[in-house]
């Protein structure tokens, strides 16, 4: 085994078993360890984009990853398809910019479920409205935004002309490391342009019935500002399934929590019981979001019911398969 001394990295690409990482002398390309690979209990184990590892230096320009280090923050949902399993989407971030197009991308029932993930991360939400400067009721969207953004900061800007930024760019302090996350076609590859002051990231039009893009961005990338700042640059979500918990979601809708204290039943489900302090005075389709979403996070905490249904699935197929042997 060689005897060079393990450093310590971060990760600004990761691919499967390929990697690139940040070390004190530049970028260089970087491999798992197979001890790493065969420990990992799942591919959320494996580096993702923000992670600081200890890797070995293999050759001037390569090096092997041979440890993940406790990661501070995550942002996760749940992958693709029909596993209940894990995708991280960055790790180690201090800001989620939740990018929102004011044109057809616009969609505060999205916005939540990127709030309830930023939350159940540990990750501060920011929702950026962007395209200010092709949209006539700017104020009325901007209005819908900040009824379900709780706390969190909303910012109006247009990538493009440039409006707003400036506030935005404030947010980027050295040491600070920001995602920005949102749907093909919100802008995301512009306002990277804008904020790195280059034309380095491709950009493409929106379909005009339905302002849905083309991705551009292929793969989550990490790069480090001029201010010293980092930004984590990532692909459009055409879905993002909640790989969160009640806590989460709980956090975005502390509204519905205030209110449900004035109930007359305390186990009161904000469906049809009588003396509800909920349903009227809560946006009917926030309310329906909500719903949703709790029972996505009560799938999140307790996976058994799903693993269950393939297991019955699984048994009845087997039992076809012999009927036809016979």
């Amino acid at each position: 085994m060689s005897s060079q001394p393990l450093i310590e990295s971060r990760v600004c690409f990761a691919s499967g078993q390929r990697a690139r990482v940040l070390t004190a002398h530049g970028e260089c390309d970087a491999f798992l360890s197979g001890a790493l690979e065969y420990s990992a209990e799942s591919a959320a184990d494996l580096p993702a984009t923000g992670d600081y590892v200890l890797v070995r230096p293999i050759d001037a320009a390569t090096v092997l990853i041979e440890q993940l280090l406790p990661r501070r923050t995550r942002l996760s949902r749940r992958a693709a398809g029909t596993r209940h399993e894990e995708q991280v989407l960055a790790a180690n971030v201090d800001l989620a910019l939740i990018l929102c197009g004011l044109d057809g991308d616009f969609n505060p029932r999205r916005i939540e479920r990127y709030l309830a993930v930023a939350h159940e991360g540990g990750v501060e939400p920011v929702i950026v409205l962007n395209k200010a400067d092709c949209c006539d009721d700017r104020e009325e969207r901007l209005a819908a935004a900040r009824a379900v953004a709780g706390d969190s900061l909303v910012l109006l800007i247009s990538a493009l002309s440039g409006e707003g930024c400036q506030a935005l760019a404030g947010l980027l302090a050295p040491g600070v490391t920001a995602v920005l996350l949102g749907s093909s076609g919100a802008g995301k590859s512009t306002l990277l342009n804008r904020i790195t002051g280059s034309d380095t990231h491709a950009t493409a039009a929106v379909r005009e019935h339905d302002s849905r893009g083309r991705h551009t961005t292929t793969h989550r990338e990490l790069i480090v500002l001029a201010t010293g700042a980092a930004l984590i640059d990532t692909p459009g979500l055409r879905e993002i399934q909640l790989w969160a918990g009640e806590a989460g979601v709980a956090a975005v809708f502390d509204d519905i929590a205030t209110l449900a204290a004035r109930c007359r039943f305390a186990d009161c489900t904000h469906a049809s019981e009588p003396g509800c302090a909920v349903r009227d005075a809560v946006d009917p389709a926030r309310l329906t979001s909500f719903h949703k979403l709790r029972r996505e996070a009560a799938r999140h905490d307790d996976p058994r019911p799903e693993k269950s249904r393939w297991r019955a699935i699984h048994k009845a197929q087997k039992q076809l398969y012999k009927m036809r042997g016979r």
